[in-house]
């Protein structure tokens, strides 16, 4: 394949969208660049489909996503050089504080677009912190590290950092989302993180309690911190005096911010926090082959509607509850890697050389667990890898279910990401999880691909009728 001209495809972009000066932020995940517009009907989408190196545009509440593939940061770094466009960072500007009249979702697909929109650039954080903990445990398992050891210390600390300071992260990400300064919402989180607030007992707010709350173990306090915050920001930055912005709109949004998130919010969020976690382990607990193989089979969709980012809220508070993540990311593995499985096999069926050369590319990335070259250009496209994937993805699901594998750090699911399913020497230790992740996965990968081949040779044998 030829290689790719990431500056073409950056000028394309920023051409379909209605140029430059109609963009406000841009960002980028694994597989998307996620651009925010001033004005949503400037855009031309049959155009953005079109463009060589754009597998598809996907369209959530106000973000379009233009799916790249792995190489997206190329993409990204070429935008970038445009200075008329802000990166990754806050939007300062009034006219860009408008809703975008062109796209109105309805409340479900807001909410899962900005999940989806705050989760998906702290990906890379998450998983290099997540898989760091199962390099620990390979050290000190084959290396002979000990846990005493400065060694062990510095990738310990990698590994808890990220997720004790993971509120600040969200808080960033999700103040961006809302186009509301981002670092108030950092500050936001690192108030509730601070060492006198959090977790403390005793303190109280013109006399009003303050509940005691581990906001480093529940994300949904800073989430709804942020959402509240944006509100005051944005009032604030309407009505108040452009001479006076500067210094009272971050200090005022502060003093009103913070107390409201630790006397009201912050509560909210932890009890919605516990909710969920004890409601899902129940569901899991009464139906764990079904449960896994419902999210096994469905892999696949929430990809293609951008939905996949939007259940890392679901799987922190499993991983805040019992440690590991036995439903979602356990589902997705088999999924993904059925989504390998399923483009390696359409590639043998295919004739033609390009598509071949796209469905191994496609297959041996999904293997890896990044499925959106393979949904967008494989599975969706001919429609019978689809349902060979979802076969492999449900089947193995509803093994993962039966068998009791889980994911104990956060990483893609996939067969790269193996020491997450290592069990942690503080959780009893042992390979027993690994080995039925690997077999899982392998059966899930060896479906997939059969049905997929017997789908094809069908499809390829009515074409010649």
């Amino acid at each position: 394949m030829a290689k790719k001209d990431y500056k073409a495809i950056a000028d394309n972009i920023i051409s379909v969208v209605g140029g430059e000066g109609n963009i406000t932020n841009v960002t980028h995940c694994m597989t998307r660049l996620r651009v925010q517009l001033m004005d949503g009907s400037k855009l031309n989408q049959e155009e953005a489909k079109k463009i060589p190196g754009v597998m598809n545009l996907v369209i959530q509440n106000g973000e379009y996503q233009f799916v790249i593939g792995q190489d997206v940061p190329s993409v990204y770094e070429e935008i970038t050089k445009h200075e008329g466009i802000k990166a990754g960072g806050s939007i300062e500007d009034a006219e860009a504080l408008k809703e975008d009249s062109a796209v109105k979702g309805n409340v479900i697909e807001a909410i899962f677009s900005f999940f989806g929109g705050t989760f998906s650039p702290v990906i890379p954080v998450l998983i290099a912190g997540g898989l760091t903990g199962a390099v620990l445990t390979l050290l000190t398992t084959f290396a002979g590290v000990s846990a005493d050891s400065g060694t062990y210390q510095v990738f310990y600390a990698i590994n808890q950092a990220t997720f004790f300071f993971l509120p600040i992260f969200i808080g960033f990400s999700a103040a961006t989302r809302l186009k509301t300064n981002g670092y108030l919402g950092a500050f936001l989180a690192a108030v509730l993180l601070y060492s006198g607030i959090n977790g403390v007992e005793g303190l109280d707010f013109f006399g009003i309690a303050i509940q005691p709350i581990a906001y480093n173990a529940n994300i949904f306090p800073i989430i709804l911190g942020v959402l509240f915050m944006s509100v005051i920001y944005k009032f604030l930055q309407k009505h108040m005096p452009v001479y006076l912005r500067t210094i009272f709109v971050p200090l005022i949004t502060m003093l009103i911010t913070v107390p409201v998130t630790l006397i009201i919010l912050g509560p909210i969020g932890n009890t919605a926090g516990t909710y969920l976690a004890n409601g899902l382990q129940a569901l899991y607990n009464m139906a764990p082959s079904i449960s896994v193989a419902i999210v096994g089979a469905t892999t696949c969709w929430m990809v293609f509607f951008g939905m996949n980012n939007a259940t890392y809220p679901v799987v922190f508070a499993l991983l805040a509850a019992v440690g590991s993540d036995p439903l979602i990311c356990t589902g997705m593995a088999p999924a993904n890697v059925a989504v390998g499985g399923a483009c390696l096999a359409a590639a043998l069926v295919s004739k033609k050389l390009e598509e071949k050369s796209v469905s191994i590319s496609a297959g041996v990335t999904a293997l890896c667990g990044i499925t959106e070259p393979g949904v967008y250009g494989v599975l969706f496209v001919k429609k019978y890898p689809l349902i060979g994937a979802m076969i492999g993805g449900r089947i193995g699901g509803f093994l993962a279910g039966l068998l009791g594998m889980t994911q104990y750090v956060v990483s893609t699911p996939g067969f790269i990401s193996f020491a997450a399913y290592i069990t942690p020497a503080n959780m009893g230790g042992g390979w027993y999880n690994l080995i039925i992740s690997m077999v899982v996965m392998v059966i899930a990968v060896v479906i997939a691909f059969v049905v997929t081949y017997i789908l094809g040779k069908r499809e390829l044998a009515k074409q010649s009728n």
